[in-house]
């Protein structure tokens, strides 16, 4: 008797082929979505393998691209912020130092600017020649069987003539017996002197002059040979000295 064989149905499934092979499938998509997705993060540098006998594992995903991520992010900040200007902080309060504009002069510099001297003038003797640099043509003396009372100084006409000390001009013109125009100017010590023959007066009666001062200009006005300054000294009035050696006392050499 024949056996019966079991009768396979048309609606059964084959599971002796198909089941395995779809469990396997499944599981390998599934990992690399999940490899796939870790390298889109930023995670990556892992190797995806897939297990099974019959499929190759994927490729494996370079160890350096997290480094190369990271550099390339720094170098993009590092630019963003070379650009920015940066804006130096004012401090609220300045420090002494900084506040004074001007600096002060030290000494030193002050002792270097030396002061301009002042113009200084001798001062005037009390007593100094009528008039410098003439020649003597008479001294004091007999003269001619009359007494010649002073010192003729002779130069060009109209050379200045000047008061040999400080005083008051007792009279200014003519003196009469043979002076023609002349000064009388009292010392007030007791001593007068005379300017004779001179061309023309500088001052008037009454008036103070002082050492040095001009008082006329040489001439030949009286009894003269040639222009000429005849010069006395009066100890009180008509009372003739001799010049030289009154002048001589006081620091002028009139030369005789």
């Amino acid at each position: 008797m024949q056996e019966d064989s079991p009768v396979q149905n048309e609606n059964t499934p084959d599971t002796s082929q198909t089941a395995p092979p779809r469990r396997t499938g499944r599981r390998n998509r599934l990992i690399v979505l999940g490899a796939a997705a870790l390298v889109a993060l930023g995670l990556g540098g892992v190797a995806v393998a897939t297990t099974g006998a019959d499929r190759p594992a994927p490729a494996a995903v370079s160890l350096d691209a997290q480094s190369r991520a990271e550099a390339a992010s720094r170098a993009d900040r590092s630019i963003r912020e070379s650009s920015t200007p940066v804006t130096p902080s004012l401090s609220p309060t300045a420090s002494p130092s900084a506040v004074s504009a001007s600096p002060t002069p030290s000494r030193t510099a002050v002792a270097k600017v030396k002061p301009k001297p002042k113009k200084t003038t001798k001062p005037t003797p009390a007593w100094v020649d009528p008039m410098p640099g003439a020649a003597v043509t008479s001294c004091y003396g007999q003269r001619w069987g009359t007494l010649h009372a002073g010192i003729d100084l002779a130069l060009p006409s109209g050379t200045p003539i000047h008061a040999a000390a400080a005083g008051t001009v007792t009279q200014a013109g003519d003196a009469s017996d043979g002076y023609g125009n002349s000064v009388f100017i009292d010392h007030g010590n007791g001593y007068l002197t005379h300017y004779a023959h001179q061309s023309r007066i500088a001052v008037t009666v009454g008036q103070k002059v002082k050492a040095g001062q001009v008082i006329g200009y040489e001439g030949a006005t009286g009894d003269a040979t040639g222009p000429h300054l005849h010069f006395e000294v009066h100890q009180g009035m008509w009372n003739q000295i001799d010049p030289a050696p009154f002048m001589r006392a006081r620091g002028v050499d009139l030369g005789c």
